[in-house]
């Protein structure tokens, strides 16, 4: 650091405050413009503040579905009846439906267009990148498996039969006589298909077998569904590939469920008919449940293991009615144990439950319904209160989680020691359900009550969820294992290879969670601990919620909304975030330290003899000193006038000068020449190219230690280079960019001063003797019988 007299002239004073905008680059890139030239024109629809415009419409549909669930053929057999209302200002010549289930037919897009990772990834022969057993598996039978759907008859409300049209997962509706504005419609729509295992032929639904030759059937895309039609798309009706979910519109659901007579169902919306399908202890276990302060089970594990033993060769139909929901979903099981407890709190009226087979236990017993209430108490902090009157997580083997309206599927399960019987979970088990169980219950409130375009933008739901995940997350357990929201978790991706930015198509992006999910969650921690601060983002973020509570946004309509309402311009952020691959890489260049002179000859003489007396000693002078005989010690008659004085001596001359310059000054300006303040000039360089506020943790000389917080607008002049004036009471003695970790902030090393060691550990190995691969030794190598690898089972384990 160099360490500088600054004169105190006005002059000078205003050319150092300057500084902190430094010249601009020659070709200069503009992180702060606006993003007008990325974001739709507001229209009467969407207005420029982010809310509905007075203009604003959305389509609906309502279903009236009767199902029938064939358990031994592993078939759902249904008919709906579908009421759609056209209230766009459009007329419309055909209606687009959704067949999902044909993902699974064999000359599907999302079958022909799979690809591998690479040549390379398939190739290696490890077990932790090669290809599996049951992967192999997957590939070879999903191309056997009779999947998608047959579609019998659609048919108008008077039983005419309707044209239509299949491609892929889409299906078009012709009508005979055009749709006007305001009108409605009714059709009928038969159907059956083959529900996949979902062990083998991966999907986000199918069904699951257990050792002791029961199933469980989780139920979703199982209805052809009205594609949505809205004013900044039109028809949505980008082929399903797998990734990219789901945009549908509100309705109001009549479902009927004809399933085995000892099955439990659980389902969106709210039981019609518990008297035909549940006994009288149930129902009551049920009614205890509304008010209980824990779950209460509704069916016992004793009961269930009792089911599994006998298989009902009846049925019985369950009926089920939503309301205002934009999908329906079910899951029906001889296994389930069914466990609930009411949540009542300010608006919110509902019943939190569990569906699990004992296998789930003792895991899901103890946490799912808990973390069912858990998340609709902490979502609604942050958004409105939930709307409906049920929430479900069911067990069910999905490879993580899946979420409907009311309704989720969530996989965590402890395992079963197989020699043992032992039954036991992991840390990673107990917290992955935890966080599943709300991320799930979660997405009610996004996307299934802010229903977004998740076909087109995933970030939208998973990544706003993610986010209230964290939240969520931290309000369950101090130290709460979370796996994303936190900068520090995400800063090894953010400069990873093979990016794209999150304002990227659904289907397009590459490495999925850390892009839609972790990247989105950790910016909008970043927007609310660092940018915003908590205040301005909760409410922000309240109002983006209730705005487009039931109504469909766009990511303009989140931009605009989160600035209007927090009153920041933020189209730096999203810019920087969300449309680039930049990353966030600051460091500290150099440090240069002033004080401001005094303008006292006794002061700054004084000051300069302490700075020359400072400077290391020559070698010539520490050799020298007691070992060379001089002159002038042996002849002090040699000395004069410049053996007692140096050129720090203080003149007549030097006092004069100083009077004379004071007297003209000001009292003002007599007070600044005593300050004694110190005045550093620091340089920072954006490496990564994102745009980030500089967090600045300063220690100064008596151990006293603060945070000075600068927005980013410090970048406006020049996004790569800037000099940063820091005024202190005292000398610094340490400088932190970023101290927390809070911006993710790509490399560490280089944001302190003076710069930190990295510490790590460096493992020593024995040297490795004689050949790794003896073809002989292993050529003569007894070979081991049944006998001997029993006799290995049985050895005790070293510990």
């Amino acid at each position: 650091m160099n360490l500088k007299r600054l004169p105190a002239s006005l002059a000078a004073l205003a050319l150092i405050a300057t500084v902190t905008g430094t010249a601009f680059a020659q070709q200069f890139d503009d992180k702060f413009r606006q993003l007008d030239e990325l974001l739709p024109t507001p229209t009467d629809t969407r207005t420029a503040s982010g809310a509905p415009g007075h203009a604003y419409w959305q389509q609906r549909a309502d279903y009236k579905i009767r199902a029938k669930l064939d358990e031994a053929r592993h078939a759902i057999t249904g008919n709906e009846t579908v009421t759609y209302h056209n209230n766009s200002p459009d007329t419309l010549n055909y209606l687009w439906l959704q067949l999902d289930q044909n993902l699974f037919k064999p000359n599907s897009n999302a079958r022909t267009s799979a690809t591998v990772v690479s040549r390379e990834a398939w190739a290696r022969a490890t077990p932790e990148t090669g290809v599996k057993f049951d992967g192999m598996r997957t590939m070879l039978e999903s191309r056997l498996f009779d999947g998608g759907f047959n579609i019998t008859a659609v048919k108008d409300a008077g039983g005419a039969p309707l044209h239509y049209v299949i491609n892929g997962t889409m299906m078009r509706i012709d009508l005979p006589q055009a749709m006007k504005p305001g009108a409605k419609l009714s059709f009928s729509v038969d159907w059956h298909y083959n529900i996949n295992n979902q062990k083998i032929v991966h999907g986000r639904s199918g069904y699951e077998g257990f050792d002791d030759k029961n199933e469980l059937f989780a139920i979703a895309q199982w209805f052809p569904r009205m594609a949505a039609y809205y004013d900044a798309h039109g028809w949505q009706h980008k082929q399903f590939l797998g990734a990219g979910e789901f945009t549908l519109e509100f309705g109001d659901y009549d479902v009927e469920l004809t399933v085995p007579a000892d099955h439990i169902v659980a389902a969106t919306g709210e039981l019609q008919n518990p008297g035909d399908v549940l006994s009288a202890a149930q129902r009551q276990r049920l009614d205890q449940a509304r008010t209980a302060k824990q779950p209460v089970l509704i069916v016992t594990q004793a009961e269930a293991e009792a089911k599994e033993k006998t298989h009902a060769e009846t049925s019985k139909t369950w009926r089920f009615r939503a309301k205002n929901v934009r999908d329906f979903a079910f899951a029906s099981s001889r296994k389930f144990i069914w466990d609930a407890q009411g949540y009542k709190k300010d608006g919110t009226d509902a019943l939190a439950m569990s569906f699990y087979p004992k296998e789930g236990n003792p895991l899901w017993g103890k946490y799912s319904t808990q973390a069912v209430v858990h998340t609709l108490d902490q979502y609604s902090k942050y958004s409105f209160d939930y709307p409906y009157p049920v929430a479900i997580s069911v067990n069910f083997d999905v490879g993580g989680g899946m979420e409907y309206p009311m309704i989720s599927f969530n996989g965590p399960r402890p395992s079963k020691d197989k020699k043992t019987g032992e039954i036991s979970y992991s840390k990673s088990t107990k917290y992955g359900l935890i966080g599943v169980v709300i991320h799930e219950v979660g997405h009610n409130y996004f996307p299934m009550v802010v229903n977004s375009d998740e076909r087109q933008w995933t970030w939208m739901d998973e990544g706003l969820n993610s986010f209230l995940e964290f939240l969520a997350e931290e309000a369950w357990e101090e130290k709460f294992p979370v796996q994303w929201g936190e900068s520090r978790l995400i800063a090894s991706y953010m400069k990873s290879q093979n990016q794209v930015p999150i304002m990227t198509n659904s289907e397009s992006i590459v490495q999925f969670l850390n892009n839609a999910y972790a990247k989105p969650a950790t910016a909008l921690n970043v927007l609310r601990e660092t940018v915003l601060g908590r205040e301005l983002f909760d409410f922000a973020f309240r109002e983006y919620a209730r705005r487009w509570k039931f109504k469909r946004p766009t990511p303009a309509d989140f931009f605009r909304t989160m600035e209007d309402a927090s009153g920041t311009d933020l189209d730096w952020f999203w810019r920087g975030w969300f449309y680039t691959t930049d990353y966030v890489d600051v460091s500290i260049d150099g440090i240069s330290e002033y004080t401001v002179s005094s303008r006292d000859p006794e002061i700054e003489k004084a000051w300069k003899r302490a700075q020359k007396d400072a400077q290391p000693v020559s070698i010539t002078d520490q050799r020298n000193k007691g070992t060379l005989p001089r002159r002038l010690d042996s002849h002090p008659e040699l000395k004069d006038f410049y053996n007692e004085h140096d050129e720090f001596t203080v003149t007549n001359k030097d006092r004069n000068k100083y009077q004379e310059a004071v007297e003209g000054l000001e009292d003002w300006e007599k007070a600044l020449l005593k300050e004694g303040k110190h005045l550093y000039l620091v340089d920072f360089s954006n490496k990564g190219g994102l745009v980030t506020p500089l967090i600045l943790e300063i220690t100064l000389a008596s151990g006293k230690k603060y945070v000075e917080r600068v927005p980013a607008e410090i970048w406006r002049y020049n996004p790569k280079k800037v000099t940063k004036l820091i005024i202190t009471d005292e000398p610094m003695t340490s400088l932190v960019e970023d101290p927390y970790w809070e911006t993710a902030d790509t490399d560490q090393s280089d944001n302190a001063w003076p710069r930190k060691a990295t510490p790590t550990r460096l493992e020593l190995f024995k040297s490795q003797r004689g050949g790794g691969d003896d073809m002989m030794k292993d050529f003569n190598e007894k070979l081991k019988t049944k006998d001997d690898k029993a006799k290995d089972e049985e050895k005790p384990i070293a510990k």
